[in-house]
């Protein structure tokens, strides 16, 4: 008996040490942000009435949870994760089509030669404009002329990216770019992909060549999803794609970024309407060390056709803390022809009449951990 106890508390003992051992190489990590507005929209729908409402999808940024971690292999080879979920703060419920983890959840094997994953990722049309497009996800920005930029990321994805003295390069592939119905949207397409019988429905590729230098740089990329049988977006099938391709910069010069570029669009779901440009052009300044004022004006155009539409935003961002700031931000869209696109892309259900003009206003506050 006491032989059995000995070697029982022996076998815990190493078991404890080989734990200390791998957590000794490992590291994880939880972090999030959280960021809650209040916002005024005008002119919605055919009576032009205001709405007032504490958007879902975002203020300044969208609110998330996360874990990541990596684990040293030797040899200058390391195990990568992440897993964050997406969700809002007025509700508390997950976005992303209702996913556990739908910003992302991957994993992947990292050396001095770059990064593969597996899993739901960010495209690289997402990498590309991170740095030129100044304003981001914020309420009033891209994601209001084409709700697809915020959202650029593929489930079932193989991605590689690498950076190497300033130069990233990086592509990904998807058997299957969005398996949730909760669309039409980019947060659920219902296009799960990985048929046998249609090998190319529902595919996905990205490609990336980004140069960052010390105080300025450009990318481009370009992003190709495939349609499928009953995908959301009039893709429904194989056949059709839709392709972005990014051409952005960024300089900087003293206290001010300046940065701007194109997104041009071809949507093979819309035959007659389907190509289109996206211009942007935006400046951030830090009138102090805790005061940031950045803008930006947008230009949506439709070839061969009168549709398009002016987005011109605006926002000053104060922080109280390292990881605290509240914030103001206004914007102003302007649509031609039967476009109805909203000012606001924080939340379905504001879009104004057909052709008609827009403006919002928020105010927030945002943490980080």
């Amino acid at each position: 008996m006491e032989k059995t106890h000995f070697l029982a508390g022996l076998s815990a003992c190493a078991g404890l040490m080989a734990c200390g051992s791998v957590s000794a190489q490992s590291t994880v990590s939880i972090y999030g942000l959280i960021d809650a507005a209040v916002e005024h929209v005008t002119n919605v729908g055919p009576n032009d009435q205001g709405l007032t409402r504490m958007p879902a999808l975002t203020g300044s940024g969208p609110s998330r949870l996360g874990f990541r971690g990596t684990e040293d292999l030797g040899g200058g080879l390391k195990t990568v994760f992440a897993l964050e979920t997406g969700f809002s703060p007025d509700t508390g419920v997950a976005n992303q089509g209702g996913r556990a983890f739908g910003r992302q959840a991957f994993v992947g094997l990292s050396g001095a030669w770059g990064t593969v994953s597996l899993g739901r990722q960010y495209t690289m049309l997402f990498f590309s404009i991170l740095d030129a497009d100044i304003l981001g996800p914020n309420l009033y920005s891209s994601g209001s002329l084409d709700s697809y930029i915020p959202n650029a990321r593929a489930d079932n994805a193989i991605a590689y990216r690498g950076t190497f003295s300033g130069l990233t390069l990086g592509a990904t592939y998807s058997l299957g770019r969005d398996s949730v119905n909760a669309g039409p949207s980019p947060a659920g397409t219902n296009c799960a992909g990985e048929n046998a019988s249609d090998n190319k429905a529902c595919r996905g590729w990205s490609a990336l060549v980004k140069y960052d230098a010390s105080n300025w740089g450009s990318a481009l990329a370009v992003d190709e999803i495939r349609g499928g049988p009953g995908a959301f977006a009039g893709l429904t099938s194989s056949a059709m794609t839709d392709r972005r391709v990014s051409a952005n910069g960024y300089v900087k010069l003293g206290g001010v970024k300046l940065a701007g570029g194109l997104v041009r669009r071809h949507n093979g779901a819309s035959p007659t309407n389907g190509k289109s440009d996206l211009w942007y052009l935006g400046a951030a300044y830090n009138l102090t060390p805790t005061l940031l004022i950045d803008g930006e004006i947008f230009s949506l155009r439709f070839k061969g056709s009168a549709n398009k539409a002016h987005l011109a935003s605006i926002r000053a961002t104060y922080s109280l803390s390292r990881r605290t700031a509240v914030y103001a931000t206004a914007g102003a869209i302007q649509n031609k022809g039967t476009l109805a696109l909203s000012v606001s892309g924080g939340q379905p259900g504001s879009a104004p009449a057909p052709g008609g003009s827009q403006s919002g206003v928020a105010f927030g506050v945002r943490h980080s951990f």
